[in-house]
């Protein structure tokens, strides 16, 4: 038993809190009718409505900034395939200028050697003839049997000496020549080698942008990725926002139908109500809950039209019934009711009001509904209120 009552207490304690920061919050508690659940919906349906062409436009944002770069990505690897052709040129070239180095070097040896041969040889022949081979020389000379004969041994003798001076002359200018051409290959081979070293640096730094662009493409089909994830998650969101409104548009149209056929239904007489014990408090405690801020008119004429649908043959024909029927009164879904319930947060005023309404008074006519104004929406006007 001890239990029982500690839980029941527990339960009201955690009521009393949720309707006391209710309270605070709002300041004033009123009902949500089902035209203001149906705007409201429309409103949140519009504002997903804009947040998903949003994300629309930052996926169309995305993709654009995505195949510039693709565009990008497909030139720098088209300049990097460019630079490795021009690469493979380079260090073929360079193979073919060392060869070319290789093979004049091997010419300039080959004519060094054949000048130095060349001069070894005259040098030979000349220190035969004027060191060792001197009787030669003159029995050559002395033994021309006639003056002519003189002159030809002479001029024979002269011509060996400027042949050899000759030929040695020749080598040399070879060998001079073949020496320029490699100075020339040499060079060719160092621009050549600061091409490639060029083309290398190049070739680094393309690879680096390519690298990055791919980077910041895969980066952009992410984030396009989770724009679509967003949209398909807004569109999924919308689907069930249109169910929502068709359901609410068609409470609301149901609702305004009963309220014109009320109007042309049989009515009871508040003298033909029985009253349980609990309706004078349960009645005193919505009218707080939906107007306990709005003036006391406002207040009977909210306690009005929950008579006026006791009264009605298209509603519950008791309080308790009216006020507890699905989908009505948002106090009660909401949880406002019981925690004004277990507190009794109704004013004086709030009774008053309730007294009146279930003696048979009404300032708003046979209204069965009441909300907020709204454009397009007439009825009379008590406080914050249209009831209609």
């Amino acid at each position: 038993m001890k239990s029982t009552i500690k839980q029941v207490l527990v339960v009201l304690m955690f009521l009393v809190m949720i309707f006391t920061i209710s309270t605070k919050e709002s300041g004033q508690v009123q009902a949500e009718t089902t035209l203001e659940k149906l705007q409201k919906a429309q409103e949140e349906k519009k504002k997903t409505e804009e947040a998903m062409g949003n994300q629309q436009d930052t996926k169309k944002a995305l993709e654009i900034t995505q195949n510039s770069l693709l565009g990008e990505l497909g030139s720098l690897n088209d300049e990097l395939m460019q630079i490795g052709d021009n690469l493979e040129r380079l260090e073929s070239d360079i193979d073919t200028k060392e060869q070319e180095i290789a093979d004049t070097q091997q010419l300039l040896e080959d004519a060094i050697q054949t000048e130095q041969e060349q001069y070894e040889s005259m040098k030979k022949r000349i220190q035969f003839m004027y060191e060792n081979g001197e009787s030669t020389y003159l029995e050559l000379i002395f033994s021309s049997k006639s003056w002519g004969d003189f002159l030809n041994k002479s001029e024979y003798i002269e011509s060996i000496n400027a042949y050899d001076r000759k030929m040695l002359n020749q080598y040399k200018e070879v060998r001079e020549v073949i020496t320029e051409a490699k100075i020339k290959l040499d060079g060719e081979l160092v621009e050549l080698e600061g091409l490639e070293q060029a083309a290398v640096a190049e070739q680094e730094r393309v690879s680096v942008l390519v690298s990055d662009t791919s980077k910041s493409v895969q980066k952009y089909e992410n984030q396009i990725a989770d724009a679509e994830a967003a949209i398909a998650d807004y569109e999924a969101m919308l689907e069930e926002q249109e169910e929502d409104i068709a359901a609410l548009q068609k409470q609301y149209e149901q609702e305004l139908a009963l309220s014109k056929l009320a109007a042309q239904s049989a009515w009871r007489d508040v003298s033909q109500v029985t009253f349980a014990e609990g309706d004078r408090y349960l009645l005193a405690n919505l009218i707080y809950c939906e107007a306990g801020g709005e003036p006391y008119e406002g207040q009977v004429a909210v306690g009005a039209v929950v008579m006026n649908r006791v009264l009605s043959s298209k509603f519950p024909d008791t309080v308790s019934g009216v006020i507890y029927q699905r989908k009505q009164f948002s106090p009660v879904a909401s949880g406002r009711l019981t925690a004004a319930l277990a507190v009794n947060k109704a004013t004086p005023k709030c009774y008053k009001a309730a007294d009146e309404a279930m003696a048979g008074v009404t300032n708003v006519g046979q209204c069965l509904f009441f909300r907020t104004p709204k454009p397009g929406l007439t009825g009379i006007s008590i406080g914050g209120h249209i009831f209609y």
